[in-house]
């Protein structure tokens, strides 16, 4: 099933429930456009610097493998491979791009299409009041230990505690 994260700018999302519509969804996984076009993907999503840096690490690239006098099959097979790490990590460029425009995540929703990860991630934001939303447990960080069940001067209920009362 895909993931989607949720992505607003900083200023929407302070704002609440009125600045929805600027909101992106961005499905993780593979862009088969990505892939078959990149330069055109590329500007359609308005990634300028990663559209320079494809560019300019293609023709160059292509000029040093021209140099060392690699065959034409060898040279269409890198350029291919990297199209194909373009159609990968192409939802990772967009959002690090909003990332350096200054937008937040604010959610990562599983859903089968876009339109049911909006649906779902609005049923959830709405359910909450816009200014305590709180997206979901981190999943990257550990989480902190649970309290024991045991009594608060024993540690793993069987040593006392150091300066607990006995």
């Amino acid at each position: 099933m895909p993931v989607y994260t949720v992505h607003a700018p900083a200023v929407a999302a302070a704002s609440g429930p009125a600045a929805a519509d600027r909101f992106v969804f961005i499905r993780d996984g593979f862009h088969g456009w990505a892939f078959v076009g990149g330069p055109f993907w590329l500007i359609y999503h308005r990634l300028w610097t990663v559209l320079a840096a494809y560019v300019a690490f293609n023709v160059a690239l292509t000029v040093l493998l021209t140099a060392l006098n690699v065959d034409a099959g060898s040279r269409f097979a890198v350029l291919l491979l990297i199209a194909l790490l373009l159609g990968l990590e192409g939802p990772t460029l967009r959002r690090w791009t909003l990332a350096r425009r200054g937008w937040r995540q604010l959610d990562v929703v599983t859903a089968d299409d876009q339109d049911s990860a909006e649906r779902r991630f609005f049923d959830r934001w709405t359910a909450q009041a816009a200014d305590s939303y709180q997206p979901p447990i981190d999943r990257s960080t550990l989480p902190s230990p649970r309290p024991s069940s045991a009594s608060q001067g024993e540690i793993f209920g069987l040593f006392p505690r150091p300066g607990a009362p006995r």
